[in-house]
């Protein structure tokens, strides 16, 4: 069994629940456990040993999408793609994700998971949850491969052919909810488990004006016979609103899922920007958990802010949702917009932010083995050189991390004790040739017509 220890400066303790900070410790991993953290140098294989590093729990990134929003990378900021300023979802991420599976190889598809799965390590990220459409299993290849810990979530679908017309108005089309129920079951089958249990299989219907009772129901009742998380998009636009309530007898997004009985502490809802107060305080009841990612919103004048789902006591995560998959730009922006929206300086604060990506991530997703750094845990590690000019002079390693800190500062990578990321670099892939052939890739889809059309509206 190999071993390794890490020297922090600054290591990320609990103790009965209160986050603190430890000064110059070592952290020792055995395989894939923390086997003690300890003052005295201890004996190991592979010794990092620099100072002025933050070691933390592995990060826990709980919504991201590394397929479709490479799509849209620098086509759709400052309002292009936006009909009628509306959300791109049905302009550009399911309309082209979904051409992209038609017209790309196995292997041009497997290059783009791998170049998302690339910016999540470098980001700092030890586990993700990734929705995708269930065309692109090589999703699970490309994390297998690549060795982070993976929860994968094909979509299912009731109406997989959804699109916004010139007028901004989203068109539902296609009955693709039993076709997806069945790659959903022959994926868990294959990668639930995989790869010493890293790689497991969530439950993830898209979204609430996408998917009708019938197969809600059935996503409800197969992820709880087989034990695994369920997450959706819930009351990410006034339109899906306004669709619920006109279906489903004036209910809102989140009474649809109540009244289906989805509404619970297994449920991982992303966005919930259209939700009311009296749906936050539904979902806390319920014990459901909000994946709150700011700035895909901001980048569209829209305010997500972590601290009004914080402040009605849910459970609130912090998730890039693909957009640039930076989860320590992100937990910043979490923090900057939360503080703005309350006009209070005191909200969102660093402790609490770090907790929505390790400690709080892992308890959503039922992992009392990830999030923190103690014996016996995975050896899930993210380590931060601090050491940089713009971080120094130091007195609180939290505050820097979530204030100052980028995703260039990410020194170090681990998962179950597999060393990912060293000095910012990958350490088992040619970086330069995985960026090339995800390049070539997506412009494969840049290159069609509808693509244009849709990026020039």
């Amino acid at each position: 069994m190999s071993t390794t220890a890490i020297f922090g400066s600054y290591v990320l303790s609990h103790a009965e629940g209160v986050q603190s900070v430890l000064r110059d410790q070592w952290v020792l991993l055995e395989g894939g456990k923390i086997a003690a953290i300890t003052s005295s140098r201890p004996q190991a294989d592979q010794v990092f040993d620099q100072p002025g590093r933050f070691v933390l729990p592995g990060l826990m990134n709980l919504h991201n999408h590394c397929f479709s929003e490479q799509l849209a990378r620098t086509h759709t900021e400052d309002g292009n793609g936006r009909k009628n300023n509306q959300s791109i979802v049905y302009t550009i991420l399911m309309p082209l994700s979904r051409r992209g599976i038609e017209i790309l190889s196995r292997e041009e598809r497997m290059a783009i998971a791998r170049l998302g799965i690339l910016q999540l390590l470098k980001g700092g990220a030890t586990t993700v949850m990734e929705p995708f459409r269930a065309g692109i299993p090589e999703m699970f290849d490309a994390a297998a491969e690549m060795g982070i810990r993976f929860y994968g979530a094909p979509y299912l679908l009731s109406t997989g052919n959804a699109q916004a017309g010139a007028d901004g108005v989203v068109q539902y089309a296609g009955d693709d909810g039993a076709a997806d129920l069945a790659i959903w079951k022959d994926l868990h089958a294959k990668w639930h488990g995989h790869s010493d249990g890293r790689l497991q299989v969530a439950m993830s219907p898209h979204a609430t004006d996408t998917c009708g009772p019938d197969l809600l129901r059935e996503c409800a009742r197969l992820a709880r016979d087989y034990g695994v998380p369920i997450t959706t998009h819930l009351a990410q636009s006034a339109g899906e609103v306004t669709t619920i309530a006109q279906r489903h007898g004036g209910r809102t997004p989140a009474e649809y899922l109540d009244w289906l009985g989805l509404l619970a502490p297994d449920l991982l809802a992303a966005h919930c920007i259209a939700s009311t107060d009296d749906d936050l305080r539904l979902m806390a009841a319920r014990g459901a958990t909000v994946l709150n990612c700011p700035r895909v919103f901001a980048r569209g004048g829209t305010t997500a802010a972590f601290g009004r789902f914080a402040a009605a006591s849910v459970r609130t995560l912090i998730g890039t949702d693909g957009y640039n998959m930076d989860l320590i730009g992100e937990m910043g922006a979490a923090a900057m917009i939360s503080k703005l929206a309350a006009g209070r300086a005191d909200v969102a604060n660093a402790p609490e932010i770090i907790d929505a990506v390790t400690r709080n991530a892992a308890a959503a997703i039922g992992r009392a083995d990830l999030g923190a750094i103690r014996p016996g845990a995975a050896a899930d590690v993210t380590v931060i050189d601090l050491s940089h000019p713009h971080l120094q002079p130091l007195h609180d390693p939290r505050r820097a991390l979530v204030w100052l800190a980028n995703r260039a500062n990410v020194e170090a990578v681990m998962v179950d004790g597999r060393l990912l990321l060293a000095e910012g670099r990958c350490t088992e892939i040619d970086e330069a040739a995985v960026t090339a052939a995800g390049v070539a890739a997506v412009r494969r889809i840049w290159d069609l017509p509808e693509a244009r059309a849709a990026f020039n509206n």
